[in-house]
């Protein structure tokens, strides 16, 4: 009886073990993981599982609303707010670049710093959100090789502009930064709703008592 108890006592916390570190993204992932290290028939472990739910130390939750099947839609979705933010940034940066002259002391120095990120910042991110929409980055790396594809971008499109009867002026050079910045960014949000949307549904997302928790998608 007391080897049983104990068999029982060590199953639930292998479960619990497993979905803190492990981090299986449905209840169907966290019994094949338990199975590997207890060969436990499958309706015997969702006994432990919903047995550690109903005493608070699992939390089986259901999956957030479904991901809209169109761009229009994933357009109003909280998860394409970066793209709503690049959008106006760069297009507040344009405007204070043509109606702020330069010495409109201190309001200038607003249009400085705005025109520094869209300069060493916006162009390089929009096309790096591009190559990888989701999560194949971590922000250092992303911030890195935003940074280093504008100062690349950047030159490129001067050089391109000397060869065309606009020149490298002010107007041409922003223009031309705010319409790649724009086309990046909207090759980005729409790479970034197709990979999402290739992501499995899930049925439950796994989260333990103390607050280790796996998401039921990836953002």
């Amino acid at each position: 009886m007391r080897t049983k108890q104990s068999k029982l006592l060590a199953i639930d916390q292998h479960i619990l073990l497993t979905a803190r570190e492990k981090k299986p993204e449905t209840v169907e992932q966290l019994i094949k993981l338990v199975q590997l290290r207890h060969p436990t028939p499958e309706q015997e472990i969702m006994k432990h599982i919903l047995h550690l739910q109903n005493h608070g130390k699992l939390v089986l939750k259901e999956p957030t609303a479904p991901l809209p099947s169109t761009i229009e839609g994933y357009l109003l979705t909280t998860q394409a707010t970066w793209f709503w933010a690049i959008i106006a940034l760069a297009l507040t940066t344009t405007t204070l670049v043509f109606t702020i002259p330069e010495n409109a002391i201190p309001v200038v120095y607003a249009r400085y710093l705005l025109g520094s990120i869209f300069v060493l910042w916006l162009p390089g991110y929009t096309f790096i959100k591009a190559l990888f929409p989701t999560k194949e980055l971590d922000n250092i790396e992303r911030v890195a090789l935003s940074i280093g594809m504008s100062l690349a971008l950047v030159p490129i499109t001067g050089l391109l502009l000397n060869y065309t009867p606009w020149g490298i002026r002010l107007t041409p050079v922003t223009i031309s930064l705010l319409a790649l910045t724009i086309t990046f960014a909207t090759a980005a949000i729409i790479r970034e709703h197709q990979a999402n949307l290739k992501e499995k549904q899930v049925i439950n997302r796994i989260e333990t008592k103390d607050g280790l928790n796996t998401p039921s998608h990836r953002a």
